[in-house]
C-alpha cells in the first residue's frame, strides 16, 4: 500500500516518499510533509538552478542558498527561477 502524506506544497494528500531523502531532522521533515511528486519537481528545479547558475556546491554559501531555495520551493514561497527561464505556455 502506498504511503500518503498531506503535501505541504500542494496542500492535499498525495503519495509520500519511500524514505527520507537525506539523513537528519530535515530529511525526516521532508519525508513526513512532502509528496513524491513535489520532491521530484524540486530535484528537477534544483538541477536547473545548479546548471544555469553555475552553482559551486563545494562552496558552503552556495549550499546554504540552495537549501533556502528548497525550503521556499516546497513551501510555495518566492523561490528563484533559473536565469533565462521561460515557462511553457
Amino acid at each position: 500500500m502506498k504511503r500518503l502524506v498531506f503535501c505541504r506544497k500542494y496542500q492535499k494528500e498525495l503519495q509520500g516518499l519511500d524514505k527520507p531523502p537525506y539523513p537528519g531532522p530535515k530529511g525526516e521533515e521532508i519525508y513526513k510533509t512532502i509528496s513524491k511528486e513535489a520532491w521530484q519537481e524540486w530535484l528537477n528545479h534544483q538541477t536547473m538552478l545548479i546548471n544555469e547558475g553555475s552553482i559551486n556546491l563545494t562552496n558552503k554559501e552556495s549550499r546554504n542558498w540552495l537549501k533556502d531555495q528548497m525550503d521556499l520551493f516546497l513551501s510555495n514561497g518566492d523561490y528563484e527561477e533559473p536565469k533565462g527561464f521561460k515557462p511553457k505556455n
